[in-house]
């Protein structure tokens, strides 16, 4: 597991920031619609697939070692957004609030997880760019 899950965790969370957004992109995102409905200052049409490059960008930064602060910093600034609905849609996000969720908030809810497996990502760059790990004391 040391040798081989951050490189899992990095690349996991790379294969969903693409394939989101190229869905995205595409115009086949079935959180096209929700992403529609929550932003009310830039056209959807032109903010959904602009939103689905930056993912796409997330995603490629993740793969590349190099380029692993530029994604995180591209994922801290896109995240907060996925969070909007819960504020703004409540109706679509819950079936019975606070707890019961829609499928909709279920997939915006797993982004705790992102927000998780980022901050662990984030936590190896330092040892990443030092070129080693370094041993917590005893």
């Amino acid at each position: 597991m040391d040798r081989w899950g951050m490189t899992i965790l990095r690349g996991a969370v790379a294969i969903v920031f693409i394939w989101f957004g190229a869905l995205k992109i595409f115009e086949v995102s079935p959180a096209g619609d929700l992403v529609a409905a929550t932003v009310y200052l830039v056209p959807a049409d032109l903010f959904v697939p602009i939103l689905g490059v930056w993912e796409v960008l997330i995603g490629l930064c993740l793969l590349y070692r190099p380029l692993i602060r530029v994604g995180l910093f591209l994922l801290f600034f896109q995240l907060p957004g996925t969070f909007l609905p819960i504020v703004l849609l409540p109706d679509v996000v819950f079936v019975s609030f606070p707890y019961a969720l829609t499928v909709e908030g279920q997939y915006i809810v797993k982004n705790l997880v992102i927000i998780g497996a980022a901050l662990v990502i984030g936590s190896t760059v330092r040892d990443d760019y030092r070129g080693h790990r370094e041993e917590s004391p005893d």
